[in-house]
């Protein structure tokens, strides 16, 4: 059998970890890592094994969803400390990376006071020496820059960290990503290889081409035992949707969260890509209705529920580019996301505010995305105006409209809206929730809860409307699919939710202006 024809299984989920974590941005790009290695996840666990029985509890109780609590049984205590022990062996130079950063922030909002930096180089921690520089703003305030092409090169960044877990979606909610590591598992085939390994494009192009058991073990690098698991991930034919391509006109699809796939009968784009698993669902599309080839992904920004990791996986050796905002180059809060994901194995485009991208049948433009980063000084972020087709189409992810003039500006730029996308997650997470670790000052909680990371609220979606002269308006599902988000988002909503009455409250403004309008649950299409 090793040398018969086999397909990936539609089911097959491809979980990107690296020590034990869910892979994201600020775990891999190495200097934000580092911090979140030192200030969340050690801590984190360190947490746990003083008192297990708390986190699980905590895990389980509906009010504390999304919290930082380890859903990991107590019976596998040891596992959880053994894998402690050998982060603080393994990475230590991550976190003395980490404790370098802190002190060199610290250093420069003491003694940077306006007067010349040159005499501050020598006091900098050793671990940073090479790898960053000081500079003021026009403001005369202080600031260092990472260089990140350099720290990628450096012992903080190390491909040994990285591996992933094979498995077959079973409908069941994952732990929570941001807080519960993966440990090892019967039904779980784990492969230390990095996230580049060619091994991976060969697995998941065999969801459209055949392969062999052989020829997958050799790429994959497997041993006997690994290998023995192999053939459950596997099948003997495809399972492709007849109408994954379309021969004529234009097609949106809705994949849910902010996943759209744009079509003509020569070309495709996917924005923020995130592919449910469970190809025995219905009511939602999955990998299987997937185009064969996508000429652009679209990233928005680099939040753990836009740029997923796991799905870029999978279509990894079936894309053209991906699109990426470019960054501020250096900052703290700001990695490159061109850099993260050129290293691991895809083809990237940096894009600034109206680059233009081409595809066959369509071109897209690249536009100013406001809000929703808490106030932090992060330029890695990117709404999109697509035009194919005859249509024009926003796609506005989770910015909001805090300044409706710059949607006046964006319609002088790329002429009148038909269709716009919109996020309205309107009380998002507080700052800390996601920068905690990056914050080198501590801020109040007061102040963290004033800076959320939220879309727009109803007058705000109202604005960007009015403004982009759009004919149709859809909100974007808002961590309500738990089949794609409940591990990743943790969101939970009822009726009373202020995010769901801001929704209904703009549904009632379209429908007084004329706008058509809905909030998208589930699979949608147009087709024109």
């Amino acid at each position: 059998m090793i040398d018969e024809p086999v397909f990936v299984r539609p089911d097959l989920i491809i979980e990107p970890l690296v020590d034990r974590f869910y892979a994201w941005l600020h775990t891999v790009a190495p200097v934000q890592a580092a911090m979140n290695l030192a200030y969340a996840q050690v801590p984190l666990l360190e947490s746990y094994l003083q008192s297990p029985q708390v986190h699980i509890n905590a895990s389980r109780n509906p009010e504390l969803r999304g919290g930082f609590f380890v859903n990991i049984d107590p019976s596998r205590v040891a596992e959880v400390r053994d894998l402690l022990t050998a982060i603080k062996r393994d990475r230590a130079p991550m976190l003395d990376f980490a404790a370098a950063i802190s002190d060199g922030e610290d250093l420069v909002r003491q003694s940077a006071t306006g007067f010349a930096m040159t005499p501050l180089y020598p006091k900098l921690p050793a671990a940073l020496s090479g790898l960053v520089e000081m500079a003021y703003d026009t403001n005369n305030q202080p600031s260092i820059r990472y260089m990140e092409p350099l720290v990628y090169e450096s012992p903080v960044y190390t491909e040994d960290r990285q591996c992933v877990q094979l498995s077959l979606d079973t409908g069941v909610e994952r732990p929570f990503i941001l807080s519960t590591p993966r440990l090892p598992g019967p039904d779980v085939l784990e492969l230390p290889i990095p996230f580049r390994h060619p091994g991976l494009e060969e697995l998941c192009r065999a969801r459209l081409e055949p392969t062999t058991l052989g020829r997958l073990r050799e790429a994959l690098e497997l041993d006997d035992a690994q290998a023995a698991q192999l053939p459950r991930l596997l099948t003997d034919k495809p399972d492709l949707a007849g109408d994954r391509h379309i021969g004529d006109g234009g097609r949106i699809r809705y994949f849910g969260h902010a996943c759209l796939v744009l079509q003509t009968p020569e070309g495709a784009v996917i924005t923020d890509p995130w592919v449910s698993s469970d190809a025995a669902a219905t009511g939602r599309y999955t990998y299987r209705d997937l185009p064969d080839f996508i000429d652009l992904v679209l990233i928005t920004h680099g939040h753990q529920d836009h740029i997923v990791l796991e799905t870029l996986l999978q279509l990894r050796g079936r894309v053209g580019t991906v699109v990426v905002p470019r960054s501020s180059r250096g900052s703290l809060a700001d990695p490159s996301l061109a850099l993260y994901l050129s290293r691991l194995g895809l083809p990237v485009t940096e894009v600034d505010d109206f680059s233009e991208v081409p595809f066959p049948g369509g071109t897209v433009i690249a536009a100013p995305f406001l809000g929703e980063h808490a106030d932090l000084d992060i330029r890695a972020k990117s709404t999109y105006i697509a035009k194919f087709a005859g249509k024009t189409v926003y796609i506005g992810a989770d910015s909001s409209g805090i300044e409706p003039g710059l949607y006046r500006y964006m319609r002088r730029q790329a002429g009148a809206v038909d269709m716009a996308f919109l996020g309205m997650e309107c009380a998002g997470a507080p700052l800390t929730w996601l920068y905690g670790a990056l914050l080198t000052a501590p801020v109040t909680k007061k102040m963290s809860d004033s800076r959320t990371l939220s879309g727009s609220n109803a007058a705000q979606a109202s604005a960007i409307l009015t403004e982009l002269g759009a004919a149709e308006a859809y909100v974007y599902a808002m961590g309500e699919e738990d089949w794609l988000v409940g591990h990743v988002m943790a969101t939970s909503y009822n009726e009373d939710s202020y995010q769901l009455k801001q929704v209904e409250e703009f549904m009632t403004w379209c429908s007084e202006h004329g706008v058509k309008a809905d909030h998208l649950y589930g699979q949608h299409e147009w087709k024109w």
